[in-house]
């Protein structure tokens, strides 16, 4: 069973990459006045956007807590780092949602975008690219560069955050914006 819910939410950080590619790509587009389809996308989300992102930070902070507490992974130090950016968000966001206050969605944009800086970090330490702290080497077994979990041939612990930091700050970024109007919604 483990090993099915691992490869379960490393089958929908795919599916997350692919949608944070897509946005990005619809991002630079408009970037260069060409916004028909990210306005589209825009349309098709119009008032989701807040239950969007608690979605994917409630199974993100889900999937912390399995590896964690059902599979016996333990986390490394920069892993409670990222935790301490998604946790928030997973109960923030679905509060914002319930008042429909997409103002407040600007104030949360720090947390992702610090959880991210710390997920691309940790993608270094794990392989090996940056000499782990001797911090990390105490925090859990093996360290910040223990790898845990390596589906497809990428999809770590790491790049599952990274991917759901991503995702996250994409829906919280739509949310600032008006659907007619290129100006954050006051």
């Amino acid at each position: 069973m483990t090993h099915d819910t691992i490869r379960v939410l490393s089958a929908l950080g795919v599916v997350a990459q692919v949608l944070v590619v897509m946005l990005a790509a619809l991002g630079l587009l408009a970037l260069v006045g060409v916004s028909t389809p990210l306005r589209v996308v825009r349309g098709a989300i119009w008032g989701y956007e807040l239950w969007l992102a608690f979605v994917v930070a409630a199974i993100a902070t889900g999937g912390s807590l399995f590896f964690s507490d059902i599979a016996g992974f333990v986390p490394c130090e920069l892993c409670w780092y990222q935790r301490i950016c998604m946790y928030p968000l997973s109960i923030l966001t679905l509060l914002m949602a319930l008042a429909n206050d997409h103002r407040a969605a600007r104030y949360l944009l720090p947390l992702p975008v610090v959880g991210a800086g710390v997920s691309v970090y940790h993608l270094l330490v794990e392989n090996g690219v940056v000499s782990q702290s001797q911090a990390c080497l105490v925090s859990a077994p093996g360290g910040c560069a223990t790898k845990w979990i390596n589906e497809f041939g990428y999809m770590t612990i790491p790049t599952l955050a990274l991917t759901g930091f991503a995702l996250v700050f994409a829906f919280l970024l739509l949310a600032t914006f008006d659907l007619g109007d290129p100006e954050p919604v006051s």
